[in-house]
């Protein structure tokens, strides 16, 4: 079974910087897209940020572009999120997903196969 663990969340002020991971555990899989997606309390789910884990092609929401990096150590195994300019309204549960595919669309968080359980991020004005 594959696990993906994300860590690094915390409490930040607004303006601060915190650095998300998250690696797999479990039995080797394949995957093409990893990405990143929040949810705030009684708000849906959101697309964050995608890379390709091969070739490291990166993709982002609006609202994080400019102040967000999506990166991977494919020797680590791992995937980052680098949050810079911290805003209240980043504050969420962050998740990490993986899918196999070629042919997702990006953003969509059905198009995901493997998600962790999430790592809480709050940022205080």
């Amino acid at each position: 079974q594959v696990q993906l663990v994300e860590s690094g969340g915390g409490l930040v002020q607004a303006g601060g910087s915190l650095r998300l991971s998250c690696a797999p555990s479990g039995r080797a899989f394949s995957r093409y897209y990893m990405g990143w997606f929040r949810q705030a309390p009684g708000k849906e789910r959101e697309f964050v940020a995608a890379i390709t884990w091969r070739l490291g092609y990166t993709y982002y929401a609006d609202s994080v572009k400019g102040r967000f990096t999506i990166s991977r150590d494919i020797a680590k195994n791992t995937v980052y999120l680098q949050m810079n300019s911290l805003k209240p309204e980043d504050t969420a549960v962050y998740y990490c997903a993986a899918s196999p595919r070629t042919d997702i669309v990006v953003f969509t968080g059905s198009a995901y196969e493997y998600w962790g359980q999430g790592t809480q991020v709050t940022v205080s004005s």
